[in-house]
């Protein structure tokens, strides 16, 4: 029997026509089941070994069908490296620590002024927004000082 999150998971994946696979919803639990962003390597050689037949261009081609759909979020790490991260599936913005990768959702009401700003000051309207935040998440300043 599927777990809840493994039932959520595949309906998400087949809400947009996507045919679900067993290779895609392992993709999916593996990285919905952390809060820090992983590298398709990083994320394939944690599902290998309990996954022996899952190849590495499967895990990418998941991934890349998780954030075309919106399940995901595809960040950059320095070397421009892509790592990935689950997302819920409204509008949101990350912060995403570049030491240990652990990425929060941006609190919303941050950007309300800045977008109206961007209105009064430029005569600008913002159809869509993209931000993320890349810095040392507090833990990680702690251990910097």
């Amino acid at each position: 029997m599927a777990t809840r999150r493994a039932q959520h998971l595949a309906k998400r994946i087949t809400a947009r026509g996507r045919r679900l696979t067993d290779q895609r919803l392992i993709v999916a639990e593996a990285l919905a089941a952390g809060r820090e962003a992983v590298s398709a390597q990083e994320l394939y050689a944690r599902l290998r070994g309990r996954h022996p037949r899952l190849a590495l261009a499967t895990v990418y081609r998941a991934l890349e069908a998780q954030v075309e759909s919106g399940m995901a979020r595809r960040l950059e790490r320095a070397g421009h490296v892509s790592s990935y991260i689950a997302c819920d599936p409204e509008h949101h913005h990350h912060l995403v620590c570049v030491r240990c990768q652990r990425v929060e959702d941006l609190d919303e009401t941050i950007l309300k002024p800045v977008l109206r700003g961007i209105s009064e000051r430029h005569g600008f309207a913002v159809e869509h927004e993209r931000l993320d935040f890349y810095g040392l998440c507090a833990s990680c300043r702690k251990l910097a000082v």
